[in-house]
């Protein structure tokens, strides 16, 4: 030790006495006090939010207002409403009533001291909506009041002193519609507008920074953790800021001061898109959204405004924000934004080509998937791809349907077949029974095709892009085993409006705190949604296996939509049906006169009003009243249109629906099989056998001296026998009480109960009426009492009886059982005609068929196949499907023997044990205050069958739906264009179905030039295997009458995929189960 220096350490300059009392941070306190700083109320004059504008301007002599108020509500456009003599009005002044349009002239004069400010705004506020144009009519800024979005930036040419003009377009209702306050309740027809705020306004930009840093500062120390230092910090932060502003007294230093504060916890590069320019890596993916509801609390007409004042937004911040990037599907929406707002459309394609504005969706409009027919579902991708394609050059590859209510087994396969490997949707989050297991996963469809699939963790499409939006983008994630990544969509929606500045500022504070203290996932903004699910797919590439799920994506939620609005179903089915017959006989008559020309414009106008009224909200009933009655005024004309369609074709075919004397009326078989059938002359007494393959049909008029293959009688007072080879019936007060199977020796009405028993039930659900039907509703089952039975007709082809039956003071309900004669050969049914005049008050009419089967799965027919579903309540998944879709058929069956319930034009059904039920009717009383009210004409058929479930029920269920029409030769002898009629066939499996022959889109004798002509002529054949196992068989062509040159396999955009061969007029088909498979003839 010896010899060594040491050097005492220096004094410690840690003070040695204290200076007073310190206590610990009360952290609630503290955290409460931030509120304080942003917040309204007694305090507003004395924060941040006093500070956010450096002056104000308002009165004459700043602002002259004048507007002009077009009559009857209607919606002039700029050019029309400028035209017209403008009236001074003030701020204060009330607007309406509901649904009326004002036109606002502005002459605004910006005062000397605020012309040097940095930003200059218009804030305009009357509670509604409203669009800005400038003086020579170029739409600029779309308009939300309540404080939603009341700002316009001022152009710089406004700074030179001198009076400015502009206009603004106020539509009276809000972003929601009419009700007032509860949304979803009928609109208010005589709902006002008051004007409260037409001011110039400078924004102390410093401030409006400061507001958002604090936000989500604050936003951080209330929602990290209270155990990690995360959530100190920022509290810390926070209360420093707001010390820095009192010390100030609130002066522009003390801001400044407070901003950089603020970049301790955000970073310095917080206020810019530099934030997102760093090399870690992000998890959370934001992208800018806008759903605007096709129409739902509002009609198409003002959807169209809405879709102008949403897209200008975006086009704004774009120019603003250059990591903006705004995902926008519905091809509708941009046809009508091109047709009525040629300007903006530019700007938004303008901003496509840069890739900022990126249309997504592939489908004519976001539509309900539940209901439409798979040739519908086709035709909104056939549409919707051909539109993004010849507008802005490229298909979409991500199918998007963020809020449809629920997602048919089928999607998958028709989405691969138009080009699209990916889906997004959020909507099953909404299930309010069993939370869907997933976030990202395979979605497989019934003939195995897959779609990887992403559903946002955040859980809507309408995230406020808060800090709690990203932080649920990890917490709530279901997937993180296979991929941590996930989609943050965000913006004003429904409604429309889409992301704010305010948005796009939050998610920059939010990657601020990811790279400067961490915890919060890191979120990105710039990049696409194909850009995230292609990051996905590499993943995939390189090994990760993601979890699948098979078949249909039911929703727990919204099942009364199978019901609702039961005439709007009955014209979408219809006009379903009327669009196959339109191209199959007018492509057809192509083939017959090269002077008849395929009308492609026509059709194409039938298929837009078809697939616009698919809506996700229109189609499901959950619209206000006015929807319906544009989508009547719609469907009307897409069946004029189409009556004069097939009438023109069926000229060109030699065929008329005027009698000629003696001559011998044919049936129109436009389905696919031999049909043999009784039918009733429309106009006459008569009967008639019709039997034919398709095409036409020979009929052979039946005489009323046939000997009664068919009979009724009445056994006893009340009960009635029907009877006919197959089948006795015994019917009391309009029910079934014994139906058996002759040939099968059973009895089909289970022991001791009654089919064709009309029900009705207590329908009030938790809150959305036209949405949904609770589980609990089935406890209020009341069965409707017996009515007075007559015989409505004796035979000998066909027998019925007609019950009328009492449901109430106000509605009743005429049923009538029919049972035909047996044709040889063909499946026998018991078919029901009911004619009910409905005024219920939130009641659901159902009719019940308990029968001797059971079974612990149903089936039911959707789109191009089959679903089976419990009959049981074992787990709350089976129980949570107590009522489900289901198209022309549902079926119940065992080893042996089975019963198929047929319907036209209903979707609900349920079976639940052996107790099978058909919806009938809802009264919803809202949106529609007056929905399902009147008079309703309902058919549905019950099938037995021996045997199992096979092609006879799917095929009964189409000759169901497609009766067949009686035509005459126009010549008076039969037409060659007869055979033609059925020169292209299937052959082959039973369970083959062709379900589409028309011509192909890009024809040059057909093509209306949207994209390249295609040399030559074609048709195009959709075959589908219906049952579930892989068929063979082949397509059948007579070459006597048709020439094929080539033949291609094609996806269903028609897009060749691979050459077939045709020997001797035959293509050999291979088909998997349930696929679906489209066919070119090149002729």
């Amino acid at each position: 030790m010896g010899g060594e220096t040491y050097t005492r350490p220096a004094a410690s300059r840690y003070p040695k006495f204290t200076a007073g009392p310190v206590g610990q941070q009360i952290h609630n306190i503290y955290r409460d006090r931030l509120g304080q700083f942003t917040g309204g109320g007694q305090y507003e004059g004395q924060n941040l939010r006093g500070a956010l504008y450096e002056g104000r301007a308002s009165g004459e002599e700043h602002i002259k207002l004048s507007v002009y108020s077009p009559p009857d509500l209607a919606r002039p456009t700029f050019k029309d409403a400028t035209k017209n003599e403008f009236k001074p009005t003030i701020v204060g002044e009330s607007f309406g009533p509901s649904w009326s349009t004002h036109w606002f002239k502005i002459q605004a004069k910006v005062p000397t001291d605020l012309v040097k400010k940095e930003l200059l705004e218009f804030h305009w506020d009357a509670n509604n909506e409203g669009l800005v144009w400038s003086e020579d009519g170029e739409p600029l800024q779309g308009l939300t009041g309540g404080g939603e979005r009341t700002e316009w930036i001022l152009p710089k040419e406004f700074r030179d002193g001198k009076e400015h003009t502009f206009y603004i377009e106020m539509a009276c209702n809000g972003m929601f519609g009419n009700a007032g306050g509860d949304i979803i309740q009928p609109p208010n027809p005589e709902r006002y507008f008051q004007l409260s705020t037409a001011d110039i306004v400078a924004v102390n930009v410093e401030a409006r920074a400061l507001y958002v840093d604090f936000w989500e500062i604050g936003d951080a120390a209330r929602e990290f953790p209270g155990d990690g230092w995360e959530s100190h910090e920022a509290l810390q932060v926070g209360n420093a800021i707001m010390d820095a502003f009192v010390a100030g007294h609130g002066s522009q230093k003390s801001i400044l001061k407070g901003r950089e504060i603020a970049q301790k916890y955000i970073g310095a590069r917080a206020n810019s898109h530099e934030v997102y320019e760093t090399n870690e890596k992000p998890i959370v993916f934001a992208i800018g959204h806008c759903h605007i509801d096709t129409c739902w609390l509002w009609p198409w007409a003002e959807t169209k405004r809405k879709v102008a004042r949403s897209w200008a937004n975006q086009c704004n911040l774009m120019d603003r924000y250059p990591e903006h990037r705004f995902a926008c599907s519905q091809a509708q929406q941009y046809k009508w934004l091109e047709q009525l707002y040629p300007s903006l459309y530019d700007r938004v394609k303008a901003h496509v080509k840069r890739g900022a504005f990126q249309p997504i969706g592939g489908s004519w409009v976001e539509h309900d998937t539940n209901m439409p027919s798979g040739e519908s579902l086709v035709r909104q991708f056939l549409y919707g791809q051909r539109f993004f394609e010849s507008h802005f050059g490229e298909r979409c590859q991500t199918f998007w349907l963020p809020d449809t209510f629920g997602y048919s087994s089928q999607l998958p396969q028709l989405c691969r077949l138009a080009g699209m490997s990916r889906f997004f949707t959020q909507k099953l989050s909404w299930n309010n029974i069993n939370k869907f297991p997933h976030t990202t996963f395979n979605w497989v469809a019934l003939d195995g095709s897959q779609v990887l699939c992403h559903m946002a963790p955040s859980e809507t499409y309408t995230a406020d892009a808060n800090f709690g939006d990203v932080k649920r983008s990890v917490t709530q994630h279901k997937s993180m085993d296979q991929d941590k990544t996930s989609l943050l969509v965000f913006g004003k929606g429904d409604g429309g409006g889409g992301p704010t500045f305010q948005h796009l500022d939050k998610l920059r504070r939010c990657r601020g705190i990811s790279d400067t203290v961490g915890l919060l996932p890191r979120v990105h903004m710039g990049s696409s949604v194909d850009d995230f699910f292609l990051a996905l797919e590499k993943r995939a590439e390189t090994g990760t296996k993601f979890v699948t799920w098979y078949g249909e994506l039911y929703f727990e939620l919204h099942r009364g939509t199978y019901t609702t609005q039961a005439n709007n179903k009955w014209n979408n089915r219809k006009t379903e049906i009327l669009l196959h017959d339109v191209e199959y006989l007018a492509t057809h008559a192509t083939l017959a006169s090269s002077s008849y020309k395929y009308p492609k414009k026509e059709i194409d106008d039938m298929w837009e009003n078809v697939l616009l009224c698919q809506f996700h909200d229109c189609l499901p009933g959950s619209s206000i009243e006015m929807c319906y009655d544009d989508s009547d005024e719609l469907y009307a004309h897409v069946f004029e249109t189409g009556e004069k369609l097939v009438k023109d074709a069926m000229a060109v075919l030699g065929y008329s629906k005027h009698k000629r004397g003696n001559v011998n009326p044919t049936a129109l078989n436009t389905l696919p099989w031999h049909r043999e059938e009784i039918l009733k002359i429309p106009g006459e007494s008569q009967y008639a056998l019709i039997r034919g393959n398709q095409g036409t049909a020979e009929v052979k008029v039946l005489g009323k001296s046939t000997k009664a293959s068919a009979t009724v009688k009445e056994v006893k007072a009340g009960l009635f026998l029907l009877s006919n080879d197959h089948f006795d019936l015994h019917i009391e007060g309009g029910s079934i009480v014994s139906l058996i199977d002759k040939k099968a020796k059973r009895e089909i009405v289970a022991k001791g109960q009654k089919v064709n028993q009309l029900v009705i039930f207590d329908d009030k659900p938790l809150y959305w009426q036209a949405w949904d039907v609770e589980v609990f509703h089935l406890d209020s089952r009341e069965v409707l009492p017996a009515g007075n039975t007559l015989i409505a007709e004796n035979g000998p082809h066909r027998v019925s009886v007609v019950t009328e039956i009492k449901i109430s003071e106000n509605s009743w309900a005429k049923t009538t059982i029919s049972l035909s004669a047996v044709v040889e050969g063909q499946q026998s049914m018991v078919e029901v005609d009911s004619e009910v005049e409905w005024r219920e008050n939130m009641k659901f009419l159902k009719v019940e068929f308990p029968v001797n089967i059971y079974n612990t799965e149903a089936s039911y027919e959707t789109q191009y196949g089959i679903i089976k579903r419990p009959t049981h309540y074992n787990t709350s998944w089976d129980m949570a499907k107590f009522e489900v879709c289901c198209h022309k058929w549902a079926d119940l069956s065992e080893n042996g023997y089975g019963i198929s319930i047929l319907n036209d034009s209903k979707y609900g059904f349920a079976t639940c044990g052996n107790m099978m039920r058909l919806s009938l009717l809802r009264a919803p009383k809202a949106p529609d205050a007056h929905a399902d009210m009147g008079r309703h004409h309902i058919r549905y058929a019950i099938l037995p069958h021996s045997g199992p479930l096979d092609h006879r029920t799917v095929r009964s269920a189409h000759n169901f739906n497609h009766p067949m029409q009686l035509y005459t030769s126009t010549s008076g002898k039969t037409p060659d264009s007869s055979k033609l009629l059925n020169a292209i066939s299937t052959q082959g499996s039973n369970s083959l179905i062709l379900d589409c022959v028309k011509r192909g889109e890009d024809d040059e004798d057909v093509s209306r030039g949207e994209l390249p002509k295609r040399k030559g002529r074609s048709i195009i054949l959709r075959v589908y295997e219906s049952l579930g196992g892989t068929s063979r068989g082949g397509l059948h062509v007579d070459d006597s009458l048709i020439k094929v040159n080539k033949v291609f396999k094609t996806n269903i955009l028609e897009d060749d995929e691979m050459e077939l061969s045709i020997k001797n007029g035959v293509v050999e088909i291979e088909l998997r189960p349930f696929e679906v498979a489209t066919y070119r003839l090149q002729l």
